[in-house]
Protein backbone atom coordinates (compact mmCIF):
# COMPACT_ATOMS: atom_id res chain seq x y z
CA UNK A 1 0.00 0.00 0.00
CA UNK A 2 1.23 3.46 -0.98
CA UNK A 3 2.12 5.46 1.61
CA UNK A 4 -0.75 8.26 2.41
CA UNK A 5 1.82 10.82 3.04
CA UNK A 6 5.66 11.65 3.25
CA UNK A 7 7.54 13.53 5.60
CA UNK A 8 10.54 14.70 4.14
CA UNK A 9 13.29 15.63 7.15
CA UNK A 10 16.24 17.35 6.16
CA UNK A 11 19.27 18.17 8.35
CA UNK A 12 22.24 19.83 8.40
CA UNK A 13 23.47 17.23 11.35
CA UNK A 14 22.07 13.80 11.36
CA UNK A 15 18.72 15.13 11.29
CA UNK A 16 17.18 12.92 14.48
CA UNK A 17 15.44 16.17 16.11
CA UNK A 18 13.71 16.42 13.34
CA UNK A 19 12.32 12.81 12.94
CA UNK A 20 11.64 12.69 16.11
CA UNK A 21 8.81 16.01 15.72
CA UNK A 22 7.55 14.24 12.80
CA UNK A 23 6.89 11.45 13.96
CA UNK A 24 5.58 12.73 16.84
CA UNK A 25 3.43 14.42 15.03
CA UNK A 26 2.25 12.95 11.94
CA UNK A 27 0.85 10.12 14.64
CA UNK A 28 -1.70 12.73 15.79
CA UNK A 29 -3.59 12.15 12.61
CA UNK A 30 -2.34 8.64 10.56
CA UNK A 31 -1.37 5.50 12.89
CA UNK A 32 0.11 3.31 10.25
CA UNK A 33 0.05 4.74 6.70
CA UNK A 34 2.71 7.12 6.92
CA UNK A 35 6.46 7.68 5.51
CA UNK A 36 9.74 9.33 6.60
CA UNK A 37 12.79 9.62 4.72
CA UNK A 38 15.87 11.36 6.80
CA UNK A 39 18.37 13.49 4.75
CA UNK A 40 21.47 13.56 6.99
CA UNK A 41 24.29 16.18 6.69
CA UNK A 42 22.64 18.93 4.03
CA UNK A 43 25.11 21.41 3.27
CA UNK A 44 24.03 22.80 0.04
CA UNK A 45 21.46 23.64 -2.82
CA UNK A 46 22.06 20.84 -5.44
CA UNK A 47 20.74 18.09 -2.52
CA UNK A 48 17.74 20.00 -1.50
CA UNK A 49 16.60 20.51 -4.76
CA UNK A 50 16.91 16.97 -5.50
CA UNK A 51 15.04 16.54 -2.36
CA UNK A 52 12.21 18.66 -3.49
CA UNK A 53 12.11 17.29 -7.29
CA UNK A 54 11.56 13.96 -5.19
CA UNK A 55 8.85 14.82 -2.83
CA UNK A 56 6.58 17.09 -5.77
CA UNK A 57 5.48 13.96 -7.30
CA UNK A 58 4.23 12.64 -3.58
CA UNK A 59 1.39 14.36 -1.10
CA UNK A 60 4.36 15.18 1.31
CA UNK A 61 5.67 17.59 4.16
CA UNK A 62 8.77 18.78 4.85
CA UNK A 63 10.10 19.42 8.34
CA UNK A 64 13.77 20.66 8.07
CA UNK A 65 16.67 21.77 10.70
CA UNK A 66 18.88 23.69 9.19
CA UNK A 67 21.14 26.79 11.30
CA UNK A 68 22.34 27.97 7.46
CA UNK A 69 20.54 31.41 6.36
CA UNK A 70 21.15 30.53 2.93
CA UNK A 71 20.12 27.17 2.94
CA UNK A 72 16.92 28.13 4.97
CA UNK A 73 16.22 30.78 2.60
CA UNK A 74 16.61 28.21 -0.28
CA UNK A 75 14.10 25.38 0.92
CA UNK A 76 11.62 28.37 1.74
CA UNK A 77 12.06 29.46 -2.23
CA UNK A 78 11.96 25.90 -3.27
CA UNK A 79 8.45 24.92 -0.99
CA UNK A 80 6.53 28.18 -2.59
CA UNK A 81 7.96 27.01 -6.02
CA UNK A 82 6.32 23.38 -5.71
CA UNK A 83 3.49 24.11 -3.43
CA UNK A 84 5.08 21.69 -0.78
CA UNK A 85 4.70 22.92 3.27
CA UNK A 86 8.29 23.20 5.15
CA UNK A 87 8.59 23.19 8.67
CA UNK A 88 11.22 25.28 10.43
CA UNK A 89 12.14 23.48 13.67
CA UNK A 90 15.11 25.57 14.75
CA UNK A 91 14.31 29.27 13.46
CA UNK A 92 11.56 29.83 15.68
CA UNK A 93 13.69 28.37 19.19
CA UNK A 94 16.46 30.40 18.22
CA UNK A 95 14.89 33.71 17.44
CA UNK A 96 13.02 33.32 21.28
CA UNK A 97 16.70 32.74 22.99
CA UNK A 98 18.47 35.89 20.79
CA UNK A 99 15.80 38.24 22.22
CA UNK A 100 16.61 36.61 25.83
CA UNK A 101 20.39 36.56 25.84
CA UNK A 102 20.70 39.64 23.40
CA UNK A 103 23.45 38.35 20.98
CA UNK A 104 22.70 35.91 17.80
CA UNK A 105 23.69 32.15 17.80
CA UNK A 106 26.49 30.60 16.21
CA UNK A 107 24.81 28.87 13.31
CA UNK A 108 27.29 26.39 13.95
CA UNK A 109 26.12 22.46 12.71
CA UNK A 110 26.41 19.73 14.31
CA UNK A 111 26.64 22.11 17.96
CA UNK A 112 24.60 19.14 20.06
CA UNK A 113 26.74 15.79 18.58
CA UNK A 114 29.92 17.51 19.91
CA UNK A 115 28.42 18.10 23.12
CA UNK A 116 27.09 14.92 23.39
CA UNK A 117 30.68 13.60 22.46
CA UNK A 118 31.53 13.76 26.49
CA UNK A 119 28.65 11.66 27.33
CA UNK A 120 29.28 8.74 24.91
CA UNK A 121 32.58 8.25 25.68
CA UNK A 122 31.67 8.08 29.51
CA UNK A 123 29.35 5.62 28.82
CA UNK A 124 32.28 4.10 26.91
CA UNK A 125 34.26 4.22 30.01
CA UNK A 126 31.55 2.47 32.47
CA UNK A 127 31.18 -0.12 29.89
CA UNK A 128 35.20 -0.32 29.67
CA UNK A 129 35.19 -0.74 33.43
CA UNK A 130 32.88 -3.23 33.52
CA UNK A 131 34.37 -5.47 30.96
CA UNK A 132 37.27 -5.30 32.57
CA UNK A 133 36.81 -5.23 36.14
CA UNK A 134 38.52 -7.43 38.90
CA UNK A 135 40.83 -9.10 36.12
CA UNK A 136 38.17 -10.52 33.85
CA UNK A 137 40.41 -10.66 31.41
CA UNK A 138 43.71 -9.07 31.37
CA UNK A 139 44.00 -7.91 27.70
CA UNK A 140 42.61 -4.35 29.33
CA UNK A 141 45.42 -3.55 31.20
CA UNK A 142 46.91 -2.74 27.41
CA UNK A 143 44.29 -0.64 26.10
CA UNK A 144 43.33 0.89 30.02
CA UNK A 145 44.26 4.48 30.80
CA UNK A 146 44.34 3.92 34.31
CA UNK A 147 45.27 0.62 35.50
CA UNK A 148 44.29 -0.49 39.43
CA UNK A 149 45.95 -3.35 41.41
CA UNK A 150 45.32 -4.17 44.76
CA UNK A 151 44.08 -6.70 47.00
CA UNK A 152 40.47 -7.63 47.77
CA UNK A 153 38.77 -4.99 49.39
CA UNK A 154 40.77 -2.03 48.61
CA UNK A 155 38.61 0.20 46.56
CA UNK A 156 39.19 -0.89 42.95
CA UNK A 157 35.51 -1.55 41.85
CA UNK A 158 34.29 1.58 43.14
CA UNK A 159 37.34 3.62 42.39
CA UNK A 160 36.88 1.72 38.47
CA UNK A 161 33.40 3.10 38.34
CA UNK A 162 34.16 6.75 39.64
CA UNK A 163 37.53 7.20 37.54
CA UNK A 164 35.00 6.05 34.45
CA UNK A 165 32.32 8.61 35.16
CA UNK A 166 35.42 11.35 34.98
CA UNK A 167 35.89 9.59 31.36
CA UNK A 168 38.78 7.53 32.32
CA UNK A 169 38.62 3.68 30.97
CA UNK A 170 40.25 2.07 34.29
CA UNK A 171 40.61 -1.90 34.63
CA UNK A 172 41.59 -3.60 37.89
CA UNK A 173 43.47 -6.34 38.68
CA UNK A 174 43.15 -8.29 41.88
CA UNK A 175 46.92 -9.37 43.68
CA UNK A 176 46.42 -12.69 45.34
CA UNK A 177 49.53 -14.72 46.39
CA UNK A 178 48.11 -18.19 45.02
CA UNK A 179 47.67 -16.54 41.15
CA UNK A 180 50.45 -14.67 39.12
CA UNK A 181 49.73 -11.82 38.17
CA UNK A 182 49.08 -10.80 34.12
CA UNK A 183 52.36 -10.59 32.61
CA UNK A 184 51.01 -7.24 30.87
CA UNK A 185 51.23 -5.47 33.87
CA UNK A 186 54.89 -5.56 33.57
CA UNK A 187 54.51 -4.08 30.41
CA UNK A 188 52.43 -1.22 30.92
CA UNK A 189 53.52 2.18 31.38
CA UNK A 190 54.20 2.15 35.02
CA UNK A 191 52.67 5.70 35.68
CA UNK A 192 49.18 4.39 34.40
CA UNK A 193 49.40 1.55 37.02
CA UNK A 194 48.63 2.59 40.42
CA UNK A 195 48.78 0.86 43.74
CA UNK A 196 46.09 0.29 45.92
CA UNK A 197 46.86 -0.57 49.61
CA UNK A 198 45.27 -0.24 53.52
CA UNK A 199 45.77 -1.26 56.76
CA UNK A 200 45.18 -4.72 57.64
CA UNK A 201 42.83 -4.23 60.79
CA UNK A 202 40.62 -1.52 58.40
CA UNK A 203 40.54 -4.48 55.71
CA UNK A 204 39.99 -6.95 58.69
CA UNK A 205 36.86 -5.40 60.06
CA UNK A 206 35.70 -4.58 55.65
CA UNK A 207 35.96 -8.56 55.31
CA UNK A 208 34.36 -9.65 58.43
CA UNK A 209 31.58 -7.16 56.97
CA UNK A 210 31.61 -8.51 53.38
CA UNK A 211 31.35 -12.07 54.59
CA UNK A 212 28.49 -11.63 57.40
CA UNK A 213 26.57 -9.64 54.68
CA UNK A 214 27.05 -12.96 52.29
CA UNK A 215 26.19 -15.66 54.94
CA UNK A 216 29.28 -16.75 55.32
CA UNK A 217 31.59 -17.22 58.19
CA UNK A 218 33.41 -13.96 59.13
CA UNK A 219 36.53 -15.70 60.82
CA UNK A 220 37.44 -17.81 56.93
CA UNK A 221 40.36 -17.36 56.76
CA UNK A 222 39.75 -14.32 54.03
CA UNK A 223 39.14 -11.75 57.02
CA UNK A 224 42.19 -12.98 59.14
CA UNK A 225 44.98 -10.28 59.76
CA UNK A 226 47.58 -13.05 59.10
CA UNK A 227 46.15 -13.80 55.73
CA UNK A 228 45.19 -10.17 55.18
CA UNK A 229 49.51 -9.56 56.21
CA UNK A 230 50.49 -12.24 53.57
CA UNK A 231 48.09 -10.75 50.73
CA UNK A 232 49.46 -7.21 52.13
CA UNK A 233 53.67 -8.26 51.50
CA UNK A 234 52.86 -10.09 47.96
CA UNK A 235 50.68 -7.21 46.97
CA UNK A 236 53.51 -4.33 48.19
CA UNK A 237 56.42 -7.11 46.36
CA UNK A 238 54.66 -6.58 42.69
CA UNK A 239 54.34 -2.85 43.13
CA UNK A 240 57.65 -2.46 43.79
CA UNK A 241 58.44 -4.62 41.32
CA UNK A 242 56.03 -2.52 38.89
CA UNK A 243 57.76 1.35 40.31
CA UNK A 244 53.80 2.00 40.29
CA UNK A 245 52.54 5.12 42.63
CA UNK A 246 51.01 3.15 45.93
CA UNK A 247 48.21 4.90 48.06
CA UNK A 248 46.79 4.18 50.91
CA UNK A 249 43.06 4.09 50.60
CA UNK A 250 42.35 3.31 54.72
CA UNK A 251 40.77 6.23 55.94
CA UNK A 252 40.38 8.06 52.26
CA UNK A 253 36.75 8.63 50.14
CA UNK A 254 36.24 6.94 46.89
CA UNK A 255 36.60 10.98 45.97
CA UNK A 256 39.95 12.10 47.44
CA UNK A 257 41.50 8.73 46.27
CA UNK A 258 40.49 9.77 42.90
CA UNK A 259 41.37 12.74 42.85
CA UNK A 260 45.29 11.97 43.49
CA UNK A 261 45.00 9.51 40.98
CA UNK A 262 43.77 12.23 38.55
CA UNK A 263 46.56 14.52 39.82
CA UNK A 264 48.85 11.83 39.24
CA UNK A 265 47.80 10.93 35.62
CA UNK A 266 47.26 14.57 34.48
CA UNK A 267 50.68 15.63 35.81
CA UNK A 268 52.03 12.44 33.00
CA UNK A 269 49.59 12.77 30.34
CA UNK A 270 47.84 15.15 28.20
CA UNK A 271 43.89 14.12 27.56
Amino acid sequence: MEPLITLYVMSDSIGETGELIARAAVRQFIPNNFEIKRYPYIVGEEQIKEIFDDAKNRKSVIIYTTVSLKNREYIIKKGQEYNIPVVDVMTPPMEALEGVFGFPPKRESGIIRRMDESYYKKVEAVEFAVKYDDGKDPRGVVKADICLIGISRTSKTPLSMYLANKNYKVANIPLVPEVPPPVELFRKDNRRIIGLIANPIKLNEIRQERLKALGLDYTANYASVDRINQELKYAKEIMDKIGCIVIDVSYRAIEETASIIIDHISSHFSR
